[in-house]
Formats: structure tokens, sequence, C-alpha cells
């Protein structure tokens, strides 16, 4: 499976979830967004939401500031 992340081609072995894939890259879900071909996938969907062929997912860390 070819997938795009944060602009950078991946390929990875099978399908997965949106958690499966942070557990993959060894990422943390704390604090983190996700969108998908740019649409927000809500956390409460990432056991679900399956990841495919030639997505483009953005991944970003909240970050507080003052």
């Amino acid at each position: 499976m070819h997938i795009i992340i944060n602009d950078q081609p991946m390929q990875f072995a099978s399908p997965m979830t949106v958690t499966q894939l942070f557990i993959t890259l060894g990422r943390q879900t704390s604090g983190s967004a996700l969108a998908i071909n740019q649409i927000v996938i809500p956390k409460s969907q990432w056991d679900s939401h399956l990841i495919n062929e030639k997505d483009n997912i953005l991944l970003f860390q909240a970050i507080a500031g003052g």
C-alpha cells in the first residue's frame, strides 16, 4: 500500500486503521490530529477508519503557546 504522510511517500505491506498507523510509526496519539485527503478524521473513528491506497495524510501535533 502506497500512501503519503506529511508530503513523504511511504509504503506499507497491508491496509491498516489510523490507530495502527500511529503504532507502526511509533507516534503517540495524545495531542495529535490527522487529516486524510483534506478531511479531518475525529479521534473517535481512528480505531475503525481504514487507510486506503494513495491516501494523502497530514499528521500534526497540537502545540500550546501564549
